[in-house]
């Protein structure tokens, strides 16, 4: 049976969308989300579509799903790399993916997720990030 893998990043969980998702694919998507955040304790969801050219309105309903679940399991959700095509299709089909937050990319959601958990950086992250403004101060 198709799974698509999912990752632990320190307090998140990292899906990354490499097809276009049919709807048993979607359901066990769904299914085993919820199942690592319970198992890991995860505070964040970052879930990337930019592979993603086609979303109908049981996808659109299985990320608001998701992220229902994940919120009532302490867990946050952030859907990056939308294509625009993707965003106008949604938007016609008159999802607005309640509590779903959306980021342009994976960069960008993984700081809405820190932002959105009040989870701190670990002190080597912390580290790395001001070695780097100094380096580009210079």
């Amino acid at each position: 049976m198709d799974r698509i893998p999912i990752l632990k990043m320190g307090p998140f969980l990292l899906v990354t969308i490499q097809v276009d998702l049919y709807d048993r694919l979607a359901l066990n998507l769904e299914n085993d989300l919820i199942t690592m955040v319970s198992k890991t304790g995860a505070r964040g969801v970052l879930i990337d579509i930019s592979a993603v050219t086609i979303v109908d309105s049981f996808m659109g309903r299985i990320l608001g799903n998701i992220a229902s679940m994940s919120r009532i399991m302490d867990a946050e959700t952030v859907v990056v790399g939308m294509q625009p095509a993707v965003a106008i299709t949604l938007v016609e089909l008159g999802l607005t993916l309640q509590g779903v937050h959306t980021a342009l990319n994976v960069e960008r959601g993984m700081d809405l997720l820190y932002h959105k958990t009040d989870i701190l950086l670990q002190p080597d992250e912390e580290d790395e990030d001001s070695e780097a403004a100094e380096q580009d101060a210079e």
